[in-house]
């Protein structure tokens, strides 16, 4: 993630006659290894690629401006919609959409978001990217309950705080609200793709799978003076896989598919979950038309834990920009995943239509330099180490310095406005997310980090038996935040850390 245009990579493999893709001095970062995670084959039948047009996620609309501030309203629904042609699916959406509605707001502007829960189970929206106040930050056992659900301190229909969760969260250590939350977003921080998703203990993973995710942009004065693509050539795409039942439904392999009981998934899904069907914007495969002009494309990775060599790891995000217009009309440009096998390295399609005029450029600077962090500005080293690890009943957990997460346990506590140095090592892929604080990548495998890990960022991944040393800044506000895998299987298996800003 960079919250500056002026620092976002080349993500785009654009197969078709040279097409250009531009964004200042960045270049590709390769993977080294294969997504981590077990396929979960679909039973339905798939339809063809590029036969089902591009959506574009609706723009939240706000109810209320006064006072220097925008006031939303969202309702976390079940809706029947066509996801595979000529079948129903249900999902779990904002406002009943998959992915769910776009909120833009402004750098400086603060947002409200009132949420309200007309789901059979709880919900914790957390503001990926987001500065945001440890209240509203969808920690995971700040839970929105659904409407109805009985008094907060005593939930009934069904479901109990703690009767799933094992030792990870004392009974005091629930927050709990019943039926309506509003979540306060200062949006102090510079223009950013930022995204939005659900959080809830243990359930993260089944919830974002059935649709619980959508995108969050904030602009600012230097990227409105830009001559960047804008409107309708400015493209939020959230690349996704999932998996279909003969009958549309979606396929995920939980314990327990109401998501109230047991947490967790099947034997062999524990590394993580990837589908084999390619969605964009919640699209099998889509097919876009674009004129032959510039296009800003907002690509976010919002998989539970595939990998894209576009390149993205799962809960990262990168702009880019595109030119169509070495292409004559009629002419076609695919987008593809070098990680991916089969039609999975299909991402979409897009269709040139005619030539345009077109204004736009990319300057050699998009935005002043963002102030270099130096090893010396370190307060304190810390050392995190991301593993699987055999626990006292011989199963396999993930852990974080080889301890399991629960609630009452921190792992650091920094200083508000501090600087810190923060070791992350792993054994597997695993793309560690930071909640509330941003960093710069100082070195990865001991070498200066590539282009595509320059800047502010709050997702790194950390690559297998490898060492990522980042610079953190902790700013904002002080409490209790989370530093996690954001492969979700992961995640909901308990690989999260807290820390409290002091």
């Amino acid at each position: 993630m960079r919250p500056r245009p002026s620092r976002r990579g080349v993500l785009g493999l654009l197969a078709g006659a040279g097409a250009a893709v531009t964004v200042g001095a960045a270049g590709y970062a390769q993977l080294t290894a294969p997504t981590t995670g077990r396929l979960l084959r679909s039973t339905a039948e798939l339809p063809p690629p590029f036969r089902v047009p591009l959506p574009v996620p609706p723009v939240a609309r706000p109810v209320t401006t006064g006072g220097g501030r925008d006031g939303y309203e969202v309702v976390q629904r079940e809706a029947q919609v066509e996801i595979l042609p000529g079948l129903k699916t249900t999902v779990w959406g904002f406002d009943g959409l998959f992915p769910g509605p776009t909120f833009v707001g402004r750098a400086g502007r603060p947002v409200s978001v009132r949420v309200r829960n007309l789901l059979p189970v709880p919900t914790s929206t957390h503001l990926h990217g987001g500065i945001t106040a440890p209240d509203s930050d969808g920690y995971p056992t700040d839970l929105l309950l659904p409407v109805g659900c009985g008094n907060p301190a005593r939930p009934s229909g069904g479901w109990t705080p703690g009767a799933t969760h094992g030792d990870h969260v004392g009974p005091g250590d629930w927050q709990l609200h019943e039926g309506e939350k509003t979540y306060e977003y200062p949006l102090d921080q510079a223009a950013a793709t930022l995204w939005y998703h659900d959080h809830r203990m243990d359930f993260s993973g089944p919830q974002v799978w059935r649709g619980l995710a959508g995108f969050f942009l904030v602009h600012d004065d230097t990227e409105q003076d830009l001559p960047l693509p804008t409107g309708e050539r400015d493209l939020p795409l959230m690349l996704c896989d999932r998996s279909f039942a003969a009958d549309g439904s979606l396929r995920y392999p939980s314990l327990d598919d109401s998501c109230t009981g047991t947490p967790g998934v099947r034997d062999g899904y524990g590394s993580g979950v990837l589908g084999d069907v390619m969605l964009v914007n919640g699209a099998p495969w889509p097919a876009a038309e674009v004129t032959a002009t510039r296009y800003r494309l907002r690509l976010l990775n919002a998989s539970n834990a595939r990998r894209y060599r576009l390149t993205l790891a799962p809960a990262e995000r990168f702009d880019v920009v595109v030119d169509f217009s070495a292409h004559p009309p009629g002419s076609t440009v695919t987008l593809v995943n070098t990680l991916g096998e089969g039609r999975m390295r299909q991402v979409m399609r897009f269709h040139v239509t005619h030539r345009d005029k077109d204004d736009t450029t990319v300057p050699t600077r998009l935005a002043a330099p963002a102030p270099r962090l130096g090893r010396e500005q370190a307060a304190a080293v810390r050392n995190f180490g991301f593993r699987r690890t055999e626990g006292p009943d011989e199963r396999a957990r993930w852990t974080i310095n080889g301890r399991p997460f629960t609630t009452g346990d921190t792992w650091a506590t920094p200083r508000l406005d501090s600087v810190e140095l923060w070791r992350l090592s792993s054994d597997f892929h695993h793309p560690v997310h930071l909640h509330l604080a941003q960093f710069q990548v100082l070195t990865r495998g001991g070498r200066p980090p590539a282009a595509t890990d320059t800047g502010w960022k709050d997702t790194v991944d950390v690559r297998p038996y490898e060492v990522a040393e980042v610079l953190v800044r902790f700013r904002g506000h002080r409490g209790r935040y989370l530093l996690h895998c954001h492969n979700l299987e992961h995640e909901d298996m308990a690989m999260m850390a807290n820390f409290d800003v002091v």
